[in-house]
């Protein structure tokens, strides 16, 4: 494992409240005066983790994380039937990322984050450019429907049996339709049988996906608490039914926007999940930003990726 910063323990921490009953966990580690930097996690409804945290030198960091909204410490959890899926959006997320900075008293910060959370930081940057200073980016997406339809169908062509058995979790009537949707709807099911079947039949299929990644990290889906899988599969099925709420290709086409922030984005280039390709669009049309290929990561990582994700923090920790 390549070498990290120690782990480190939150000094603050609390429940930022929404105001229309969510309450968003939030903490913040590091130097209280070093330079502010903010983790957005993955998924969607991955949550925020420790290990996010030993990215950053915390004698010249100061670090926040956050649970999204409806997972992790986050209140109500999305395992809960009653969470009210449609107080959680993109637009939901993006004014919780805005409350929480004027909360800490932030003016401007780092963002950093992959896959999801690469979505999420490009939409947040691309809407408040003036409130951040540099970002880093590994797995990059973008949450285009063309992505979603690739990650859930069209990644199949390498795993037709797996995918096959992935498509015959919904009722049959769906098979031919948007296989998305209908596990979202099996993730709001009345019966907890139901909708914890759905939940396993969807992340043993993004388990596939990774499989064959030479560095990664084994069944990175499946391999959570009951209660933390329900909520996360209800959470990226309610998001990738919907597009993210997100205008096709705008965050591509809105690039231009983050212009004069330094950007790195670092993709693995055995990503089978989200090929490559999108991290070139993103760079070719983001000015000044930096593309690193790493030849021996997927999706998941690998120590070679992990250096180049500390060396780009430890660089921006000295503008």
């Amino acid at each position: 494992m390549t070498a990290s910063y120690p782990p480190i323990e939150p000094y603050d921490h609390g429940m930022l409240d929404t105001g229309d009953g969510n309450l968003v966990y939030w903490e913040v580690c590091g130097n209280p005066d070093g330079k502010p930097a903010l983790v957005v996690h993955g998924g969607p409804g991955g949550g925020c983790t420790a290990g996010h945290r030993r990215y950053f030198d915390p004698e010249r960091y100061r670090v926040v994380l956050f649970d999204q909204r409806n997972c992790g410490r986050s209140t109500p959890h999305a395992s809960d039937p009653a969470a009210d899926m449609s107080l959680n959006t993109t637009e939901h997320l993006l004014t919780d990322m805005e409350r929480l900075r004027e909360h800490l008293g932030v003016d401007r910060w780092l963002l950093f984050g992959g896959s999801w959370g690469s979505t999420l930081i490009l939409a947040y940057a691309e809407r408040h450019p003036e409130r951040v200073t540099e970002i880093v980016i590994p797995s990059v997406t973008t949450t285009r429907r063309s992505e979603i339809d690739w990650l859930y169908r069209g990644v199949g062509r390498f795993f037709p049996e797996e995918w096959e058995r992935f498509r015959d979790g919904v009722p049959e009537a769906d098979r031919d339709g948007d296989i998305v949707a209908a596990y979202a709807r099996l993730m709001e099911h009345p019966d907890v049988q139901v909708r914890e079947k759905a939940a396993i039949d969807w992340s043993t299929w993004e388990d596939v996906v990774v499989s064959m990644e030479p560095n990664g990290t084994p069944n990175p889906y499946g391999d959570r608490p009951p209660a933390d899988l329900l909520a996360f599969i209800r959470i990226c099925a309610h998001y990738f039914a919907h597009g993210a709420w997100l205008e096709e290709g705008v965050l591509l086409r809105e690039a231009g926007r983050l212009a004069g922030i330094p950007g790195v984005l670092i993709h693995g280039r055995l990503d089978l999940s989200g090929p490559a390709d999108t991290a070139w669009e993103l760079a070719r049309a983001w000015p000044g930003s930096e593309l690193i290929i790493v030849n021996d990561s997927g999706h998941t990582g690998s120590d070679t990726m992990r250096t180049h994700i500390l060396d780009a923090i430890d660089r921006f920790a000295h503008r």
